[in-house]
């Protein structure tokens, strides 16, 4: 095992902990950005420094297509090639099979996909998955799983749970740099609280570095969403780091680290930040908005950010969509805001004051008190008391 997870406070479930990683030492909860192509869209790797960013996302398919995972090996590794210092994370390529590609064929060997280079059918195993990891040589790396989409039931499903277990061992076994990597399992077992409790046991007995929850942020609803966190946040061990994936949105985050998860990444805060929105305490703001062409102010007058510093909306309306300075602008200002989010969640639960930072975030997210009934749930078996920021059903719309 390659890293330490030490627990410096909780609120009943909620966690804040140290991660200390081959590259750095981490403080959870934490959001990490992805970059597929070794890079963040937009944005320097000095500029995530200083924004705080703690670990980037790779996505092992696209960097084993271009520039390959041989090459970045012998160039001393992605840290070395991009040139970031801090931790860093590998997905499996498992996922971008199924979303991308009209591709996968998906069976006990591994995942048949069509080349995007030249259309050949190429076959994508547990074992190469690790190999092209190991490469790669990020301080997090994932087991490749059997992916589906949470919207299908059925048999599919309990199949692909059980195939990820099976895989889990191979992985394992072909895992050449335990000592400098870790290898996260992760959680499947769809909508199905049966499966999702026998893929955590099968995979807390196989004594991993750290567990991913998974098969979620695919469109099913929000009560099943938190629900499937919750079974799997109470099952997983209290002394492992939780992540998990795909899951960027603030409100998601915050709910999901009550539920005492870790860890989170999403393409959502750099590509919404492409179309022109920026992520604020209210929620979002759109800057191609007709209103925001003579606004002086910054987006948000609360963010210490360098955007929000130095420009007006009416200066980024007016770049927006026409010119790559506004997405990187937005996108600056975007990741900034789930940093902070992460510090203060962090420093929240150290410090005592969890509780009080759920209501404060909830009240500007929802100023008329109309909280979302599946958050209310959620923070209820968190343990969390929000009825100040909850307006009672019958006034809800005043």
């Amino acid at each position: 095992m390659a890293l330490r997870f030490e627990v410096l406070g909780r609120f009943n479930r909620a966690r804040a902990a140290q991660l200390t990683l081959p590259h750095f030492v981490c403080q959870t909860p934490l959001f990490m950005p992805v970059g597929t192509q070794g890079t963040i869209k937009g944005l320097t790797t000095s500029q995530l420094e200083e924004i705080g960013c703690q670990i980037i996302l790779g996505n092992t398919y696209h960097l084993a297509l271009r520039p390959t995972s041989e090459l970045i090996d012998e160039l001393g590794g992605l840290h070395k090639f991009m040139n970031w210092p801090r931790a860093m994370l590998t997905d499996s390529g498992g996922f971008q099979m199924v979303s991308l590609l009209h591709l996968a064929d998906i069976t006990e060997k591994g995942v048949t996909f069509q080349s995007p280079v030249d259309g050949k059918p190429m076959l994508l195993t547990p074992e190469e998955s690790i190999q092209i990891q190991n490469r790669i040589g990020a301080d997090i790396i994932m087991a490749l799983d059997d992916v589906v989409r949470t919207t299908i039931t059925g048999p599919r499903i309990e199949e692909a749970m059980y195939r990820t277990l099976r895989w889990i061992d191979r992985c394992i076994a072909a895992h050449k740099r335990p000592h400098e990597q870790n290898l996260f399992g992760i959680v499947q077992g769809g909508l199905d609280p049966k499966l999702r409790d026998i893929c955590v046991r099968g995979l807390v007995d196989r004594n991993l570095p750290g567990y991913a929850i998974g098969g979620l942020a695919g469109g099913e609803d929000k009560d099943s969403f938190w629900r499937v966190v919750a079974q799997c946040t109470a099952a997983l061990p209290e002394d492992k780091p939780r992540y998990v994936m795909g899951v960027g949105y603030p409100l998601d985050i915050v709910v999901c680290s009550a539920l005492g998860a870790d860890m989170y990444d999403c393409v959502y805060p750099t590509r919404t930040a492409r179309f022109g929105t920026a992520l604020v305490p209210e929620g979002v703001l759109k800057l191609k908005h007709r209103a925001m062409a003579d606004d002086t102010r910054p987006i948000d007058p609360t963010c210490a950010c360098m955007v929000c510093k130095n420009y007006t909306r009416a200066y980024i309306h007016s770049l927006v969509t026409k010119d790559a300075m506004g997405s990187q602008l937005l996108s600056y200002h975007n990741l900034y805001y789930m940093l902070q989010l992460s510090r203060n969640l962090h420093s929240s639960i150290v410090q005592g004051r969890f509780p009080q930072f759920v209501c404060d975030f909830l009240q500007k997210m929802f100023p008329k008190g109309d909280v979302p009934e599946w958050v209310c749930n959620a923070m209820e078996v968190a343990g969390i008391d929000i009825s100040s920021c909850c307006a009672p059903v019958s006034s809800a719309q005043d």
